[in-house]
């Protein structure tokens, strides 16, 4: 297999759950170089790679062909920019950038230098994602009405990460962390919408940044789609609630690749290695062409993160389309800025 040498910008929490296991199991990528300021974290784990002190040192190093850039979102443009500038195709770390501003000078530069950028919306391969796609596709709920996805937690005291609760540094909070997950989804579904109204702010207090948001999106033949996220969440909802006009589709958030990588599970290349799960994970009632009333328990199948580093490889190697490509992704983009200034107006805003 043609080999692509890969280097990551940081080793926090994203680049040792999300990024260099698969790098390191897909047969197609050499994870060559690591930036680690002071430590000697992957070294331990992943003795081949190259240490770097600094993003600017390892940029110099002719033979990376990717570049991921897992650091906080304040950085993201500043180290994509680089990236690219020195010839590199890069993956970024959702939400892209903090604004759409700086998104779409990504995307223009990237075009210039004949270069890719993709953003990392890993949670588009997500079981219980993938399962809502496979039931909108089958058309038994009819119609779209009204739609909801929520991405909850219980985290109701300060993490201590500036980055991410300050509520002065642009980009930190829910909205951009999370939200961006589900703003992605929506617009995957449904696409692009006509207007929206949001509420964001902070429950634990105005001196820390967004951890609450609800957002409202309007689209064409009436359909609503609500986005929300909570701290304060200690049960769970159902993280999907689907209803149309011939029935109801209720889906838990069930995907769990995150806790078993977490736990230290390898994710094969080629297999699906997550868990199975114990017990079905939705609901699906509906009208069926007998006219009769269907309830049924599904189950959904597995979610892979591969899938996504396998599309990059083949889009670099054949050619292949991109997965979440940067001008893509610059719409969701549009629709945070657009929430951030519904919010602060307590307006709609139009987005045609």
């Amino acid at each position: 297999m043609q080999l692509v040498k890969v280097g990551l910008c940081a080793f926090g929490m994203s680049g040792k759950i999300f990024h260099a296991p698969f790098l390191k199991e897909h047969p197609g990528f050499f994870m060559s170089a690591v930036v680690e300021r002071s430590k000697n974290d992957s070294k331990e784990k992943y003795p081949e790679i190259t240490i770097y002190r600094s993003v600017e040192e390892m940029l110099q190093n002719a033979d990376i062909e990717l570049v991921v850039v897992n650091t906080p979102v304040q950085t993201h443009f500043e180290y994509a920019k680089m990236a690219l500038e020195a010839g590199k195709n890069v993956i970024v770390e959702k939400p892209f950038t903090v604004d759409v501003t700086e998104a779409e000078e990504l995307v223009k530069l990237a075009e210039e230098k004949g270069l890719f950028v993709s953003v990392y919306q890993n949670r588009r391969f997500d079981r219980d994602f993938l399962q809502i796609q496979k039931i909108l596709n089958d058309h038994k709920l009819g119609t779209m009405k009204e739609v909801e996805i929520r991405f909850d937690r219980f985290r109701t005291e300060p993490s201590g990460k500036q980055h991410k609760e300050n509520p002065v540094e642009a980009g930190s909070g829910s909205l951009h962390d999370l939200g961006a997950h589900l703003v992605d989804q929506a617009v995957q579904l449904f696409g692009y919408p006509e207007k929206l109204f949001a509420d964001v702010f902070s429950m634990k207090g105005s001196e820390f940044a967004n951890d609450y948001f609800e957002i409202l999106l309007y689209y064409k033949d009436n359909l609503r789609v609500r986005l929300k996220s909570s701290v304060f969440s200690k049960e769970a909802h159902y993280a999907y609630i689907l209803h149309g006009s011939k029935g109801s589709f209720l889906q838990e958030r069930s995907d769990n690749q995150e806790n078993e990588l977490v736990a230290g599970t390898i994710p094969e290349y080629g297999e699906n290695w997550t868990l199975p799960l114990k017990d079905p994970d939705g609901i699906l009632n509906f009208v069926n062409t007998n006219s009769e009333t269907e309830r049924v328990l599904t189950s959904s199948e597995p979610g892979n993160y591969m899938n996504y580093y396998q599309a990059v490889y083949e889009h670099i190697v054949f050619g292949y389309p991109l997965p979440s490509p940067g001008k893509e992704v610059v719409q969701n983009m549009k629709i945070i800025d657009a929430v951030l200034e519904s919010a602060a107006a307590e307006k709609i805003i139009d987005l045609k």
